[in-house]
């Protein structure tokens, strides 16, 4: 599957009150400055237009409008070909001149397609976002947007690089980035000795970044065992692989669901994050708490370390449009 990083640094030309998460405030602008550059029947409504077959915003946005969606019985629509990654500072108030950075995360063939949502981040800063401050929205302008350390696109010139700077993302191969413990000739980390009996058992911390939202027998849940971990991770590579990456992983998921369930949970130290957003388009408020904090795992792992660095790029669970779901994993 095509993946892109695109981190965006942005700069205040007003004071600008923002929501202490952010991921909701992009999420929303960002959606209504996209539809308005590339729509192209401005006054037809998404469900009932003729054109939404083939329509850009249509295919970003609304993915559940699209007839080939729901093919893939582990999921119920097509997942949103994006996330917007906020910033993690927890401020809420910003001065005129203070920066701040946000990441946009595209897969598939959207990445071909990355100017037009740079142009719907200008948008987004000339229209300003967050609560009214002195009665006006917080505007900002786009200095810079980097892939990995490279600067494609600057308010200086405003040209965008034409190099492709998408890699490709698959389970073949993985490794986590922040194993620093001993491996065998298998590629598999441990914590126990090397040389002692119990090489089967490793540990793993799994870190929630973003708060995670899921639902498990039709409830929300406040609790993570390894079990329902690799559940999510299975849905959301099962999901995006079927939209954007050439088709479903040939995985044995009900095996693998069972073989997690005697991984057991070691330490757990995570908590519930409330928080509440108001959506535009449904033109009501929404509670939209999830877990944040760390958990940690010990068992036969091996066979599930390409989903946690598959998932570590692409975050897990609901929402993940608004940057929720964001894990890392540490050996």
């Amino acid at each position: 599957m095509l993946y892109g990083n695109y981190r965006f640094i942005c700069r205040f030309e007003t004071e600008a009150c923002l929501p202490r998460y952010k991921g909701s405030a992009f999420r929303g602008l960002f959606g209504r400055a996209l539809k308005k550059t590339v729509c192209a029947l401005k006054r037809q409504q998404c469900p009932d237009c003729i054109l939404r077959e083939r329509c850009f915003y249509v295919r970003v946005f609304e993915t559940e409008l699209l007839s080939e969606t729901g093919t893939n019985a582990r999921v119920s629509a097509a997942p949103h070909p994006f996330v917007i990654e906020p910033s993690a500072e927890s401020k809420t108030h910003y001065d005129q001149g203070e920066k701040l950075h946000c990441s946009l995360l595209l897969f598939g063939e959207c990445n071909r397609n990355l100017p037009y949502f740079v142009y719907a981040f200008e948008q987004m800063g000339l229209v300003g976002m967050g609560k009214r401050a002195d009665g006006r929205l917080g505007r900002f302008a786009i200095e810079a947007v980097l892939c990995g350390d490279e600067i494609i696109y600057s308010e200086n010139d405003k040209v965008l690089k034409a190099t492709d700077f998408t890699k490709e993302l698959s389970l073949a191969g993985a490794v986590l980035p922040h194993c620093t413990v001993p491996v065998n000739k298998k590629g598999n980390c441990f914590t126990a000795d090397p040389s002692s009996e119990d090489q089967a058992s490793q540990r793993i911390r799994v870190s929630l970044e973003t708060p995670l939202r899921f639902k498990a027998n039709g409830r929300l849940r406040d609790s993570l065992p390894f079990d329902m971990l690799v559940r999510l991770m299975l849905r959301r590579v099962s999901s995006l692989m079927s939209a954007y990456g050439g088709g479903e992983p040939p995985l044995d998921y009900s095996g693998m669901v069972r073989r997690a369930g005697a991984v057991r949970t070691v330490e757990s130290r995570l908590r519930w994050f409330d928080w509440r957003r108001y959506s535009s388009r449904q033109e009501k408020s929404m509670q939209l708490g999830g877990l944040l904090g760390d958990v940690t795992y010990q068992g036969e792992l091996g066979e599930f370390l390409p989903l946690l660095e598959f998932c570590s790029h692409v975050h897990i669970g609901k929402q993940t449009s608004f940057g929720l779901g964001k894990i890392s994993c540490y050996c």
